[in-house]
Formats: structure tokens, sequence, C-alpha cells
């Protein structure tokens, strides 16, 4: 049996399928025709035999190539380069979490049908389960406004405005877009920022809340996997309400994160939950098809009386309270304290010429300047000086001034380690050429950090307990020191690589 020509999933697979040609062809999508055949085989196979055990026919798999296209759009895998078509790079990623998705909707199931969008619920327990150093979400942002870009923005909107008007789910992908804007917008007061692969700089403020409303990945989520009819109430009052929950469950669910991958996630697992909590709206909201499910009347009795508005009125207070009440811890947890007093900044012309990637650039073109990259040289080795005075006197107080991550974790578990009467080792560094790259610690969509390529002098000093030093050994090193930059607009130690080859 082949499709329909009327099946709106093929209407969605040719705006899949544009979106893909215009991504990998000039918007640099780190995405390969292999990956994306592992993810369609693999999904295609599966339908088949299943539908050819159950009803003993062939059939078009338009739900597995759906399913499929739709994993492979919004899955990156850790390392795949741009315009490499053939990379089979994590090809078994693709191909998992796409079975994974389609089987969810042969086994989880009410009497209605399938209960979770199977694409949703496949990447979101993926990304929950592997973790950004080695799978990612689609990118928020894809390019500057140009031909590319303005033709996949027109792609989206055309192909989904298009798909929701035959589904009747505009009402509801609107009321999650303006709730969502609502959550936004609390976090951006706050100066709430995450950080992104494009970016050197923190996402924070007015900036963060432009770069999520209006990125296209947000809108595809919106068009193409939140309105999925099959996982969607029935009602036009319950869609409506079930927008508005998705989005407001997604701001609170978001709101921790500091990274784009902990942005999306939330988003994702907000989805889910409210697919798993259908069944209840169904029964506390208008059924489809009654006279009461009308969403214009159902909000005019709902608001009807003081009393109730007042209720309406303290909920939405309440969810302001929420976002911000979740969001304010993480945006205090990136204001490290003032650095120490008792050492002075380093003199950025005492430090050896910094060369730069041309791959900076693109990031910060601030950063990337000759001030810029000699001044975050400088940053760097006043850092290195308040940690070795830190471990000169196992004070780990002081490296929260300087360190973050990985570099703050070692330190202080470094002088944690080091018992009353031992000694401790003390590394210095004498740069003699720094050259600055830039560099993904932690996976890409955890930011990326400024890394100083180093060709130095170590000398390991070794001080006794009472702070006098007792040897002292010098040995030639080339390491990487990757830096991060928080919101207070500082530059902290986030950890130590190996020099690249």
């Amino acid at each position: 049996m082949l499709p329909n020509r009327g099946d709106p999933r093929i209407h969605l697979a040719l705006v899949t399928v544009s979106i893909f040609v215009i991504g990998i062809g000039w918007l640099g999508f780190r995405l390969s025709i292999a990956q994306i055949l592992a993810a369609v085989l693999t999904s295609a196979t599966i339908e088949i035999a299943i539908t050819m055990r159950r009803k003993s026919m062939i059939i078009w798999p338009a739900s597995a190539l759906q399913t499929a296209s739709s994993t492979a759009l919004l899955l990156r895998v850790e390392g795949t380069s741009s315009h490499d078509l053939w990379s089979t790079r994590g090809w078994y990623y693709f191909a998992g979490i796409a079975a994974f998705g389609l089987l969810t909707k042969h086994v989880i199931r009410t009497g209605r049908g399938h209960v979770f969008n199977p694409s949703n619920i496949a990447l979101a327990l993926a990304f929950l389960a592997f973790g950004s150093r080695r799978i990612e979400p689609l990118d928020f942002w894809w390019g500057s406004l140009r031909t590319p870009m303005v033709l996949a923005y027109a792609v989206i909107f055309v192909g989904g405005l298009f798909i929701c008007r035959r589904l009747r789910l505009i009402a509801m992908g609107l009321a999650f877009w303006i709730t969502l804007a609502a959550g936004m917008a609390v976090l951006a007061v706050f100066d709430h920022s995450i950080t992104a692969r494009w970016s050197l700089d923190p996402i924070q403020g007015s900036h963060f809340w432009w770069v999520v409303l209006t990125s296209p990945e947000i809108f595809i989520f919106l068009f193409f996997m939140l309105t999925d009819p099959r996982t969607v109430p029935a009602g036009r009052v319950a869609r409506v309400v079930f927008g508005v929950s998705v989005a407001g469950l997604g701001s609170l669910l978001t709101a921790p994160w500091q990274t784009e991958f902990g942005v999306k996630v939330g988003l994702l697992v907000s989805l889910a939950i409210m697919c798993a909590s259908r069944p209840l709206l169904e029964r506390r909201l208008p059924l489809a098809g009654t006279a009461e499910d009308d969403p214009r009347k159902w909000l005019a009795a709902l608001l009807n009386g003081r009393l109730r508005r007042m209720i309406a009125s303290v909920a939405a207070v309440g969810f302001v309270a929420a976002v911000a009440a979740v969001g304010i811890p993480a945006i205090a947890a990136d204001q490290p304290p003032p650095p120490t007093d008792s050492i002075t900044a380093v003199d950025p012309s005492s430090l050896p010429t910094v060369t730069v990637d041309p791959e900076v650039a693109g990031l910060s073109a601030r950063v990337a300047s000759p001030s810029g990259a000699q001044e975050l040289a400088a940053t760097l080795a006043f850092n290195l000086e308040v940690e070795q005075a830190a471990l000169r006197t196992r004070d780990a107080s002081l490296l929260t001034a300087v360190d973050h991550g990985d570099r703050l974790s070692l330190l202080q578990k470094t002088i944690a380690g080091v018992r009353p009467g031992d000694s401790i080792v003390v590394p210095t560094y004498e740069f003699h050429t720094l050259h600055l790259i830039v560099v993904f610690p932690g996976g890409a969509q955890r930011g990326p950090n400024a890394g100083l390529v180093a060709t130095a002098t170590e000398t390991d000093i070794t001080y006794s307990s009472d702070g006098r030093e007792v040897s002292r050994v010098e040995h030639p090193v080339e390491l990487t020191f990757a830096l991060r930059r928080t919101t207070s607009n500082r530059w902290l130690n986030s950890t130590t690589l190996p020099a690249p080859s």
C-alpha cells in the first residue's frame, strides 16, 4: 500500500527534506547523509516488519519515516564535522534512538493510541542518558539572516502553518509560543544566561529571550513535534491548555540550566511529561465536539466573577514567581567572588604576543582582537597565580574566584587530600609562546571555552607544611589552558588539556 497524497505526513516529509538540504548545503549542519539514512532505514525496516506481522501487508512506513526524519533533524553527535556528507560517526545513536522512539509507539499505548510523540520521548531520554559529551540537540542559532536562513524560515513557517491549519492546531501552537515568551521574559529580566556553541560570550538578558523565541529550532519543535495530532488532546480547549502547560512546564525545567543543551532538554522533557498527563487534562476539560468546547467561551467562563479573576491573577503571579525562584539560584551561582587583592594584576605586555586562530573571530571579535587576546593571557596568568597561592597556603576558598568546573574540582580535591604535616607541590609556569583557539571541554552546547595553547617551562615547587620551599624541578610542557567566561564578564580557568597535535 502506497501513501495517500493527502496524508499530512507526506507534507511534513517534504518540509523536513527541504530543511535537510538547506541546512547541510548552506547552513553548516553537523549532520551527514549516512547518519540520516541510519535512522531512516532502521525505522522503516522495523515498521514494515511489524505491519507485515500484524496485517500481512506491506505498507509504506510513513510514520516510521516521520519519526526517523524528526530524530535526525534534531540529533547531533559530538565531533561530527559540517559538510562531511558521508560521515558514519555515531550512526548507532541515530539508528538506536529512532528505533526506540518507534517502538514506544507500538508498546506504550492506551485505547486512543500511542501516548508519546515517538521522536520526542526517545530524544529526551537519550539526551538525559548520554549527556552533551556524546550527543546534543540541534543548535538554537543556525546562521546570520542571509538568503539560506530566510529560505529556511520560509520553509518552516509555510509548511508548519499549512499542516497546523489542516489539523486545527494553530491555536495550541500560538498558546505555547506566547506562554514560552512570558516564561523566558521572566528569566531575561533577572539577566539569566546560557552558554552556546556559537558564542564565546554568555547569551543573557534580552539577547537570551530573543535567541530562544526566534530560534528556528523552537519553531520546528512547535510546528512539527508539539502539534502531533495523535499525542495531544482532542478537544479545542484541552489543546490550548496543553500548549500553555508545555510552555509553562518547559520554562520551569529550563530555568535552572545555564547551557543551550539544558534549555532544549527541558523543553523536550516538558512535552513528554504533558503527553503522559493528557488523559488527566481531557477528563477535566470540555469534551471534543461539545458546545462547551470553545476556547473563548471557556476562558470567559473561567474569568467570570471577581473571585475567579483573582484566582487567575494569583496563578499568573505564581507562575512568574516559580520561574524566578527556580532560575535565580542558577544565576547567582554564576557570580564568583572577586579575585583576591593579595595578588596584583598581570601586565599583558609582560607575556609573549598571543597569536589567534581564525575560528575565534567567528565567536567573539573582541576576544580575537590583539588587545583582547593579550588581556585574556594576562587573566590566565593572574588566575594561575591565585591557584598557586591557594595551593601554597592550602586555602581552597581562593579557588572559586578564578576556577570553574573540572579545574576547580581537581584543585579542591588536591588541597583536601593533603594531610597535616604533608608537603604540597605547586606548579608555576613561564610562558614562551601562546596561541588562542576555541575548545569544547564539556561538549559543544555546554559552550565553547577560550583555549590558550602554551609552550612553557613548568617549575614544580614543593612546600613543607609550614610554607618553606623544599625543592623545585623544572621541565618543558605544552598545554592548553581552557577558560570560561561567566555572566560577571570574568574569565575562569575551566580545565587543562594536552596541546593539540
